[in-house]
């Protein structure tokens, strides 16, 4: 594999992980609001991340060598989607609240804030590793040219 690909696919990673980190963002951001029907009740957010494979790598113009290609195997990662959490909303009896409904209930977001700061921290980290790696690339392509000119 050429040290080149190491950028196109560490690339990849760091933007998939930007689109985690920005809806973990949302969902914190949104944990508290309140809505007076489920309809319009904001509802927790995940990413969906898909193996991209040689031919999706080409048509988004990296350039991978046939013999790496071989194997069939993926070359990245992008955001195939983001869909909403399907987990339970959480009615509340508050009937002096101003956005409560007939009935007295508010609904609250289906956001577990201890879930989401886990998913920041994952992905905070994975987005660290993929910089290490390419900057150990950086490096080691330095390394090279310095060789060369030896």
């Amino acid at each position: 594999m050429s040290l080149n690909n190491i950028f196109a696919i560490s690339g990849s990673a760091l933007s998939a992980q930007t689109v985690r980190l920005n809806t973990v963002a949302s969902n914190i951001a949104n944990a508290d609001s309140i809505a007076s029907s489920a309809d319009q009740t904001y509802r927790a957010r995940k990413p969906v991340f898909e193996q991209m494979m040689t031919d999706a790598l080409r048509e988004r113009g990296w350039n991978a060598s046939d013999d790496v290609l071989e194997g069939g195997s993926g070359l990245g990662v992008h955001v195939a989607g983001i869909i909403e959490s399907d987990a339970p909303l959480q009615p509340r009896y508050e009937p002096n609240s101003p956005m409560a409904n007939e009935e007295g209930y508010v609904f609250y977001p289906n956001v577990n804030p201890v879930e989401e700061m886990a998913d920041m921290m994952s992905a905070s980290r994975s987005f660290q590793t993929n910089v290490e790696i390419m900057n150990s690339a950086k490096s080691m392509m330095q390394k090279m040219l310095t060789l060369g000119q030896a």
